[in-house]
């Protein structure tokens, strides 16, 4: 994974509640063992319309959304079944950081051990800060180390992170990674097993 430390982008708003992560990425494209190459099915059902084309009434398809990195999302966002697609297809479409009211468990801490990085925020500062993003270049800069989020306006809003995954997500570590640091107390342990059967 590519750490995360500081991240300044562009807000989409998808001011839906309950999006669960068939809306995210529809189970017929579950049919990939990579990670990428599902971006361009993100939303799929609410992005397209039967044609093909692309649906103009959704909110992800409007030019103040295109070229968003930050993803502003409504109340338990990511419910529905555990499919660690949904932070994929998130990742691939783009988006480094989401900001909700509330995530549903399992997918914040898919969200979490992809690198995409799930904050959350009270509803009034999801509320400003979608009223905000109606401006023209308006950008957010989430700053990790420091767990704030701020913008060129004087905003100054602070999150919570577990310590955790907030180191994880910093040096860009996945718990494989965390794993193979252990890897010569593995190995003496696998010897000294051995040893003990012979």
């Amino acid at each position: 994974m590519q750490p995360f430390t500081t991240h300044k982008g562009k807000v989409a708003v998808l001011n839906r509640t309950n999006v669960d992560t068939d809306q995210i990425i529809p189970k017929q494209f579950l049919k990939r063992i990579e990670k990428t190459g599902y971006g361009r099915f993100a939303f799929f059902d609410w992005r397209y319309l039967p044609d093909g084309s692309e649906n103009p009434d959704f909110e992800l398809n409007q030019e103040k959304s295109k070229g968003a990195t930050i993803l502003l999302a409504g109340e338990n966002f990511g419910c529905g079944s555990s499919r660690e697609h949904a932070p994929w297809a998130l990742s691939d479409y783009g988006f480094k950081a989401i900001l909700a009211p509330s995530y549903a468990d399992i997918f914040h801490q898919n969200c979490l051990k992809n690198g995409l990085l799930p904050i959350t925020l009270e509803q009034t500062v999801l509320d400003l800060i979608r009223e905000k993003s109606n401006e023209e270049g308006f950008e957010l800069t989430v700053n990790l180390e420091k767990q704030e989020i701020t913008d060129h306006n004087g905003l100054v809003q602070t999150f919570d992170v577990d310590p955790y995954w907030k180191d994880m997500l910093l040096h860009g570590k996945d718990e494989i990674d965390l794993t193979l640091h252990y890897d010569n107390q593995i190995k003496h342990y696998e010897e000294t097993r051995r040893a003990s059967f012979l």
